[in-house]
């Protein structure tokens, strides 16, 4: 694992949550709200696939979501395991099935929760690299 390619996956999801938190501050809509979802969609997999290239960069091996949350907890890098792996159950329920109610209740911890929190969270990550 090269640092350079840390580096471009950080720069990605920087990126990606940049657009996220602009949904998160503009959704009023039906269908901004079904965007703003869907940048958090994206936004988790590339967080947690920079989770994965982060620990594999010292040597820790994990090959899904829930077990790169829960290496990255143990190796410090994210502070609070549960947290992300409630966005990991709301980015499940979000990708395989559409309810209006659902869907509404999750952007609602989009935007009071998870929004920030993966910000602080990548913010932290980039100061150990």
């Amino acid at each position: 694992m090269r640092k350079v390619e840390i580096l471009q996956a950080l720069e990605n999801l920087n990126n990606a949550l940049d657009r996220l938190s602009e949904a998160v501050k503009t959704a009023k809509t039906d269908l901004e709200i079904d965007g703003t979802i869907q940048r958090f969609e994206f936004s988790f997999e590339l967080f947690w696939k920079t989770l994965k290239l982060v620990l594999k960069y010292y040597g820790v091996e994990c090959n899904n979501p829930r077990s790169c949350i829960k290496e990255a907890f143990r190796n410090g890098l994210i502070d609070d395991d549960e947290i992300f792996l409630d966005m990991l159950e709301d980015r499940n329920l979000t990708s395989r099935i559409y309810d209006k109610q659902i869907a509404n209740e999750i952007f609602e911890r989009i935007k009071k929760f998870y929004a920030a929190k993966l910000l602080e969270t990548v913010r932290k990550i980039e100061s150990k690299i």
